[in-house]
């Protein structure tokens, strides 16, 4: 009885926490009124390309460290680099590690991707390692963390740093119920090209995207959020995106320019002045 009276008492005391909450995570605070957030994604070391980034108009930044040799010393770097800039920093860790999390979440990252879903104990761990007690096991040590978001941190972190959970193969897929219902997953992510890769079917075929159904109604079920790439910014229910890499926006940017197009407050014919912010 005493233990259930506990447990009744932290969930009011929680709740009231949240509607309290104190949010710096802006793209969290678009998600829960509704909106459509996009992530720019970064796999560079550079702090200037990060920063233009971070300014350019995305929610947030999807720092790739699965996929790319950057380090978190790296990161750290480009992160206080750019501090205030509108989006805020997002890292795919390598894995579910606590000392992968650990770093991420030091460093000032607002939000954790998880990749290769596969079991519940993955993203149950994934969970206990991003947040502080009485929510997980991160442990209260030094970092950035309070240069960037403030002497409250320790107070306020759980109620900002996001965890996304990426299913990417079918394995991921038939457990997708489990995982969206888990309490601290903020986002189940549909990760397109994967589920193609792992399960040998493509974009439009009726096996592939009964898939994606499945992810979609579970994550719907459980009230939470659900992302995929940018490409399906027009699919039903979907509201967390995976935008372009920076080399691409410099492609697409390039192409912009090389075909005359004004750029942002200028005119045509009219060259920018020198020294001028960009």
């Amino acid at each position: 009885m005493v233990s259930r009276v506990f447990l009744g008492v932290s969930a009011v005391l929680l709740c009231a926490q949240a509607q309290d909450a104190k949010f710096y995570n802006t793209a969290k605070q678009k998600l829960l009124e509704g909106k459509q957030v996009v992530g720019g994604t970064v796999s560079t070391t550079d702090p200037n390309i990060f920063c233009a980034m971070g300014t350019a108009g995305f929610d947030y930044l999807w720092i790739e460290m699965q996929h790319s040799p950057i380090n978190y010393q790296d990161v750290a770097v480009m992160v206080r680099h750019c501090k205030g800039a509108g989006a805020v920093p997002f890292i795919r860790v390598p894995d579910a590690t606590e000392g992968d999390i650990q770093k991420a979440t030091d460093l000032g990252a607002l939000g954790i991707i998880i990749p290769m879903v596969d079991s519940i104990e993955k993203v149950k761990n994934a969970v206990r390692f991003a947040k502080y007690p009485p929510l997980g096991v991160r442990s209260q040590g030094g970092g950035q963390y309070g240069t960037m978001w403030g002497s409250s941190y320790r107070q306020t972190a759980n109620d900002n740093v996001m965890v996304v959970a990426m299913i990417e193969s079918p394995a991921g897929v038939a457990i997708v119920d489990q995982i969206a219902a888990l309490p601290g997953v903020d986002v189940v992510f549909a990760a397109s090209t994967d589920l193609s890769s792992f399960s040998g079917l493509k974009q439009g075929e009726p096996a592939y995207e009964a898939m994606i159904t499945k992810i979609k109604d579970a994550t719907s079920k459980a009230g939470k959020k659900l992302g995929g790439p940018h490409a399906w910014k027009d699919r039903p229910g979907f509201t967390f995106f995976q935008g372009a890499g920076e080399s691409s926006l410099i492609r697409m940017g390039a192409q912009v320019s090389l075909k005359g197009a004004v750029e942002p407050g200028g005119r045509r014919g009219v060259a920018a002045t020198e020294g001028a912010e960009k």
